[in-house]
């Protein structure tokens, strides 16, 4: 544990000339999983929602049987009653003037504060929510029923017993960052 310092700064010096920056879990977990509207397990992939309402469908089924290819089709074969989405906080600044910024688990509300019901019964709660650096922005993930899933949907999200503005950004799994998945290829 004495020697950590060391190699933290043997490493950094070291990687300077190759652009080394700093990044930690958060990044993978959380910043950039949102900027890239990956799902995770515990939090955007439950079994209160399905493939096709986390945006997971694939365009086509193997004609091969497999483990759970009934169910799937039986999902594929009905309309979404929500789909996942990625939304921005408009302003995080609270009524006492402090930026404010969601962690998870919030409620979303209609823009005059009442609840976001899907057909199922299921209310809408941010799945997921941290900061988005390259797209400049606090991100959040929500399943929003199909009315509400639309992009520019003007929304608000609770927290601490206010209410912030939230902008639906994206309906379904497309990114918010390099949505061409460019800067994968390169």
């Amino acid at each position: 544990m004495d020697l950590g310092r060391s190699l933290w700064d043997t490493l950094w010096e070291a990687g300077q000339p190759h652009g080394i920056v700093p990044v930690g879990i958060g990044v993978y977990a959380t910043t950039a999983r949102l900027e890239k509207g990956y799902r995770a397990h515990g939090n955007e992939l439950e079994l209160e929602y399905d493939l096709v309402e986390a945006g997971m469908a694939r365009p086509t089924v193997k004609p091969e049987d497999f483990i759970g290819k009934a169910a799937y089709l039986e999902q594929r074969s009905r309309p979404a009653v929500a789909t996942l989405c990625t939304l921005t906080v408009d302003d995080p600044t609270s009524a006492s003037g402090v930026k404010r910024y969601m962690l998870g688990k919030e409620p979303i509300l209609m823009a005059d504060g009442s609840p976001i019901v899907d057909a199922r019964g299921r209310r809408s709660y941010a799945t997921t929510a941290g900061s988005g650096p390259s797209v400049g922005k606090h991100l959040v993930m929500a399943y929003l029923p199909p009315d509400q899933a639309v992009v520019g949907t003007k929304l608000l999200i609770e927290y601490f017993g206010e209410h912030y503005p939230v902008t639906v950004a994206v309906a379904g799994s497309t990114p918010l960052f390099d949505p061409e998945n460019s800067r994968v290829r390169s």
